[in-house]
């Protein structure tokens, strides 16, 4: 797990990466600077539970590339969901909390992941644990503001002025960040690497 010492300001954002690619490096570039944060793990899981594993890569190739494209001092890559045998991100958050007492830790997504973020494992738990940082994506910007789990949180939304102030905030606390957007997509990224690869043959 990265070095952190109390007081410090934390982004979260977790994945497969697979692969990892600038639109991750972008995500966290604006969340680092729009929440103040002093540094962001990506969190690069096992194996994500809600998609299929038949085109994951390696957790050792998936970690080198997120190496290669952070390419920042303040972000940090970390498989440490695997040392502790984590497969949800509910159990991980709790995991934190509890190892890291004193860190101001913030959870990013990415806005198709609040579309869909009422499928996750205990994700009102989630909420309440951890302040959310939301992430606009070319595409989903209505979706995700309209779906189940925004509008559980209605209450809890944090304008986006205001966003630098989250990592301090008591859950449940998110807010909804607009900024440069990526087309870049890891789906996109593992078809075109099929592409190659057949034609190569």
């Amino acid at each position: 797990m990265p070095r952190a010492s109390r007081g410090m300001r934390i982004g979260l954002y977790g994945g497969s990466f697979n692969p990892a690619h600038d639109g991750h490096r972008l995500v966290s570039l604006l969340a680092m600077k729009r929440l103040d944060l002093d540094r962001v793990w990506w969190i690069v899981t096992p194996g994500n539970p809600l998609k299929s594993t038949g085109e994951l890569a390696s957790l050792a190739e998936r970690m080198a590339e997120a190496e290669r494209a952070s390419a920042h001092p303040r972000i940090d890559v970390t498989d440490f969901e695997a040392a502790i045998g984590s497969r949800y991100t509910v159990d991980t958050l709790a995991y934190l909390k509890r190892r890291c007492p004193g860190i101001d830790f913030v959870w990013i997504m990415g806005a198709d992941n609040l579309a869909s973020f009422h499928r996750w494992r205990g994700w009102a738990e989630i909420a309440r644990m951890m302040p959310i940082a939301v992430i606009d994506r070319p595409g989903w910007t209505l979706k995700a503001t309209h779906s189940r789990a925004a509008a559980a949180l209605s209450s809890a939304r944090l304008e986006e002025r205001e966003a630098a102030a989250l990592p301090v905030l008591k859950p449940p606390a998110w807010t909804f960040l607009h900024g440069p957007r990526s087309h870049a997509s890891s789906t996109e990224l593992r078809r075109l690497r099929r592409t190659s690869s057949q034609g190569a043959r």
